[in-house]
């Protein structure tokens, strides 16, 4: 975590009347990091999903529920806070509409999610030598939007 998402992180904090999480993370969002923030903060997203090969290939633990994340914009600087309400792991074909439309990207519809997260993790997958295919597995994140940064 950057010295900003840490200052960030510890005055939020500071004016809780609540104990301060042991554990934080800070991190962008897909292809449009600064597209997708916006949309958390005007409340319009509340998912994300990312494929769980990326997870093993990175050695990174996978998301629990009360996790807390700064959520960054494309120049690493904080935007907000969230808090993981759900996790579950699944395979791409049978991820639920309404799951699709929660991460409220493009005109909200199954049809478009399915598109750009397969074009997405098609290339990415390509990347690291792999192959997509529709039942590769995703983590699939429900949050809570607790704060946003003040410009």
């Amino acid at each position: 975590m950057n010295q900003a998402s840490q200052l960030y992180w510890d005055e939020f904090w500071r004016s809780q009347n609540k104990e301060k999480p042991k554990k934080v993370t800070a991190w962008q969002f897909g292809a449009k990091p600064d597209y997708l923030a916006q949309l958390v903060i005007d409340g319009v997203k509340s998912a994300t999903c990312s494929g769980l090969i990326f997870y093993e290939l990175e050695n990174e633990p996978l998301p629990a529920v009360e996790d807390y994340s700064v959520v960054l914009n494309s120049k690493d600087e904080p935007a907000a806070i969230i808090r993981t309400a759900d996790v579950q792991v699944m395979p791409m074909n049978e991820v639920p509409e309404e799951f699709a439309i929660a991460e409220g990207e493009g005109d909200r519809t199954y049809r478009h999610w399915k598109e750009v997260h397969t074009a997405f993790f098609t290339k990415e997958l390509r990347e690291a030598g792999l192959e997509f295919t529709e039942d590769m597995m995703l983590v699939c994140e429900r949050f809570e939007l607790v704060d946003v940064k003040d410009k």
